[in-house]
């Protein structure tokens, strides 16, 4: 099910349905699978879930976590994820909630992502970890040479 394997980091399709109404059968939306206990998509269990908006335009991080790693998926709207791997090298993703992806960043790799759309759009993360507010465990940095005014509308 995976499409993209790197060892910074990973781009997993994820499965949508539609589904029917219960009389006529007409498409009256989706469902979008981004979790079983079987799957073994995520090697450690999730702690911890939580929905977070980004503003159009607007760039949350770049940083790191130090010791939790993060699934994402884009729930509404689009954005690009840039991801800076172990070389130091740049991977941009761009997710939306047309063409569902789970996005693998494990802890020490940075990554940031910037809000596409014209409106607000919202990631549901599943973290293996569970986020303290005195935890410090994150770690904001720069990425220095990276463009992010190509992204602009």
């Amino acid at each position: 099910m995976k499409y993209l394997n790197n060892e910074s980091f990973s781009v997993i399709k994820l499965e949508k349905h539609d589904t029917k109404h219960i009389e006529d059968k007409h498409i009256n939306g989706s469902l979008t699978v981004l979790w079983r206990d079987w799957d073994n998509t995520i090697k450690n269990p999730p702690k911890m879930v939580y929905v977070t908006s980004v503003f159009p335009g607007e760039i949350k991080g770049p940083h790191l976590h130090t010791k939790r790693s993060s699934y994402f998926v884009c729930i509404h709207g689009k954005v690009v994820f840039v991801i800076r791997d172990v070389e130091g090298q740049f991977h941009e993703v761009i997710a939306d909630d047309r063409e569902p992806v789970l996005i693998h960043v494990p802890s020490n790799i940075a990554s940031a992502h910037m809000n596409l759309a014209r409106e607000t759009s919202r990631i549901l993360t599943l973290a293996d970890i569970s986020w303290r507010p005195n935890d410090n465990e994150m770690k904001n940095v720069v990425f220095d040479g990276y463009d992010w005014s190509k992204w602009k509308y």
